[in-house]
Order: structure tokens, then sequence, then C-alpha cells
């Protein structure tokens, strides 16, 4: 089963439907797929085969969804990248999946330009979103060239196959590349159909605003849009008061969001308590909501503000609230149907309600492992195929699932992971600095935000925004520091362990 067929299978029924608003433009189902055909001729003329990697560099538009789902008819593995990365970032991980070919829209132009001045993406045949006038990067091909291709018949592919490789701090440790593949990932599309609350159709219209190299926006919100028939407005940054204008005007009437946008929105003094009329299903994951904005969005717009929880490692939904009545108030609410949540304690023993334990997840739609990185897969997956997340929930006595601590040392910035070793490793590449660590502290608009203690070096004389810049320069935007505090010792336990939580 190629994933493709599943998205674009409404091409056959509903072929003159809108599958994607972006701007003022509109693309059809039966559109969609026929220029996928027409761009996997491409990559194939291109020389990509099934299993080849094809990355995907883009901002949420038409280019993104075209190159995604022509990949994966022609058989390649799908490696989506934030086009905000740092040209380190992006060359990473692209060189280090072995991309062969990858789409580069508007917004990771310039980025890429500076990954090959610098030396990497030397394997990596670029093609610029537009036509050969428009694109801009240096020696690459014209995605409206590859358009013009002669279609090719889609490319079977078995369920074990990889469709998508997708970034992640993993839940401990640097970035590393989530194994997905065909069946994971349509697997969860399924389990998420089969839930009475996440139940989407082909009349519905989704606000497309969350990035598509995330997996939340990819699977979670791309994907069953397009499965069912429905539509999609691509929208490729946050803009509360323009994203209301747009939800208004294309009917939208699902939300998928991080809790900043809903606080965001909430905080608006000038909005309307009519501003979600059309709205039957908000959703928020990626980040603990906080109980006071899911009473609040409630109580003003007369939306019931619903909560999963997920990870890039299942593909991504593994429980949502909402199957009886209201939810709970904090809660993450219950699996999906075919998903199994086991709570475990420290013995490997099913806690008792009430009692914390971690949670371990199992099914179609858990991934098969990081790529070429066996010491980690087996760290997170056992064998009798549980995956260990490192978060710790409690269940009540209806099964609804309480998040009471998350995977060591994360910080989750407006719903994007950072894990505090890979910007400490930038910080330690800057010679006036001997020691640093990173926490997360609160933040109103994004969650949290990153802030870095530096033991400088001997001699060295650093200030704040210098180190800063230095991670900018490396990082994504969300991932750099927002504040520097210079110290003379980072506190440590008898066996010289770092005590972060001694840290404030």
């Amino acid at each position: 089963m190629n994933l493709a067929g599943k998205l674009t299978a409404a091409a056959s029924t509903r072929a003159d439907a809108v599958a994607l608003w972006w701007r003022d433009e509109s693309l059809t189902h039966g559109e969609l797929s026929a220029r996928a055909a027409r761009f996997a001729g491409g990559l194939v003329g291109l020389g990509v085969g099934p299993g080849d990697r094809v990355g995907v560099v883009c901002a949420n538009n038409p280019y993104w969804v075209i190159s995604y789902v022509a990949a994966l008819w022609a058989g390649a593995t799908v490696v989506p990248v934030n086009p905000q990365g740092s040209p380190d970032e992006i060359a990473r991980e692209l060189d280090g999946t072995g991309t062969v070919v990858a789409v580069v829209g508007p917004a990771g132009r310039k980025a890429v330009d500076a990954a090959r001045d610098a030396g990497g993406l030397g394997g990596v045949t670029v093609v610029g979103a537009g036509s050969s006038a428009e694109h801009g990067t240096g020696g690459a091909l014209s995605f409206d060239d590859l358009l013009e291709s002669e279609p090719v018949p889609m490319v079977e592919r078995a369920d074990a196959d990889l469709a998508v490789l997708a970034h992640t701090s993993g839940t401990s440790g640097s970035p590393k590349a989530a194994m997905l593949t065909h069946g994971n990932l349509g697997s969860n599309l399924d389990q998420a159909l089969a839930h009475p609350t996440l139940t989407v159709d082909e009349r519905d219209v989704a606000l497309g605003v969350l990035p598509l190299f995330h997996s939340y926006g990819l699977n979670a919100v791309l994907g069953l849009g397009l499965a069912t028939g429905g539509a999609i407005v691509l929208v490729e940054r946050f803009d509360p008061h323009g994203d209301i204008e747009t939800i208004r005007e294309r009917g939208v009437s699902v939300v998928a969001g991080v809790p900043p946008m809903f606080a965001a929105w909430l905080a608006l003094p000038d909005l309307g308590a009519d501003a979600f009329a059309g709205v039957r299903l908000a959703m928020s994951g990626a980040a603990p909501l906080p109980v006071e904005v899911q009473r609040g969005f409630h109580e003003k717009f007369g939306v019931a503000l619903h909560q999963g929880y997920g990870l890039t490692e299942a593909s991504p939904i593994v429980t949502t609230t909402g199957s009886e009545g209201s939810p709970p108030p904090g809660s993450i609410g219950v699996p999906l149907p075919g998903v199994e949540v086991r709570l475990v304690d420290l013995d490997g023993e099913d806690t008792l309600v009430g009692d914390a334990g971690e949670i371990w997840v199992r099914g179609a739609n858990v991934f098969a492992g990081y790529w070429h990185d066996e010491e980690a897969t087996k760290r997170v997956l056992d064998d009798d195929g549980y995956l260990h997340t490192g978060d710790i929930a409690v269940a009540d006595d209806g099964g609804h699932l309480f998040i009471v601590d998350r995977s060591k040392d994360l910080i989750i910035v407006s719903g994007f992971n950072v894990y505090p070793a890979e910007v400490e490793e930038v910080l330690m590449r800057h010679e006036g600095v001997a020691e640093a660590a990173v926490i997360g502290v609160p933040h109103p608009h994004t969650g949290e935000t990153v802030k870095a203690f530096v033991v400088e070096a001997p001699g060295a004389h650093l200030d704040e925004e210098e180190l800063v810049a230095h991670c900018a320069k490396h990082l994504a935007r969300y991932k750099a520091p927002s504040a520097v505090e210079f110290v003379d010792e980072l506190p440590r336990g008898l066996a010289g362990k770092l005590l972060r939580r001694n840290l404030v």
C-alpha cells in the first residue's frame, strides 16, 4: 500500500472538490493527483527510484504538498526539513540521510545556498520551487519544468517500506531521523478516523498552519484532510488576526494547533465571541495545554478545546480527549482505537489507577526505529514492540490520562521539541565557552524559551548578544537561547552529573 494512494483516493470520487487553498489559489483533488503523477515522472527522470531520499525544504504551500505526494508516488522516502533551519542543520539532515534530490521553496533558498557554499549538499540535486527564472537557487533545476514531465504509474510499496524520515530529538539526546513507514502513517490515519471525536470527512476544511515538516502538521492535518477528501487551507506562518480572517473566509471547520496559538487568540481583546462560530473541532497538541487556556477558550468562544498526545515516533497521534462528553480538564484523553498504552513503573510493572508510570505505546503506528542508529532504537523500542516514550502519566478511573512529567530535560517552544544537548553542543563550539547548560523557562507567548548558563573559558570576555548570535548561526531560531546567564560554575552532584533542577 503506497501512502500516496490513500492521500489521492479522493481524485477518483471528488476530483473537482478543492483539496488545497493557498492565498487566493485553489487546487482540486483531481489536479493534485495529476500534478503529483507528473512531478513523480520528473523525479524518476532525475534518477530517483524506490527507497531513494527526496528532501522537501519548503514552507506550507502547494510546492510542499505536491513534492510530498509525488515523492511517495515514485516510491521514494521523503525527508521533511525546516526551511527556517540554519545552513548547518539543513545540510546535516539532507546529507545525513543520503538525500539525492531536494525541493527548495522560497523560504529555504538562502539557507540552502549558504549550505552549498560551505561545502554541504554535495550529492544533492536541488529543484527550486517555481520557474527557472524565479527560484534563484544557483544551479538548481526548476519545479515547474519537472511538473511538465510525463506522468508515471504509482509505485507499489509494502507497509514496511519507508515513507518518511522525520527528524526529531527522540525521547532523549540529539536529533535523529525517525523511520516512518507507509504502514505507520497510514495506520495512524485509520486509527484517528476510527475515533468518535477526531472523525473528519469530505465536508471539513482544516486550517493548515502547523508546519508540514513536523509530524503533527504532516499527518494529523495534511494526511487526514487529504485522505478524507476534505480541504486544507495552507498558511505559511501563524498570525492571530490574519488567521481568524482566513478561518472566516474559507469556512474552516477544523483547527489543530499548539497551546501558544490558542492562548494568543484568547488574549486578543478585540476578538468577538463568534470568531470560531464555524469551527466544530479544535484540537491542541505538541505541548501541555494550560487548563486556564482550555477553559477560557470554551467560555469565550463556545468551542470545546480538546487535547491530544503524540510523538513523531508514533506517527504521531497516541491519545485524544472527547470520546465521552466533556474532557476532564488537563487530560490528554484515551488511546486511539488500535493503539495500546501502558503506564509502567520502574520495575516494568503496570501501575495502579492514580499511580504515575512511564507511557509505553504499541501499535501499527509505532515507528521502525532511528535511521542508522541501532543503539538509540534499542533504548526506546523493546522486544515486545512497545515504544518507551519517557513521558510520565497517571490514569483516572475512566481511563483518562494526565501527563505529570515529560521526557527528561525536554524544552517545548511553540510546540517544537528542543533538547538541551543540541544547544549545549553549539555553545561549546565557541572558543570562549568552558562549560554550558541549557534549560527551559516560562514564556508568555511560546510556552517556554531557551535559557543558557555559561562558564567562560579563562581569559574570555563574552557578552550575551555574542553567544545568542553564535547559536542563531547554527540552530533554528526557536532553538537558540533568548537569554544567557554567566556563572562561575555549574551545579553538579557527587558523581559530577549536571543538576539541571538547580538552574533557575
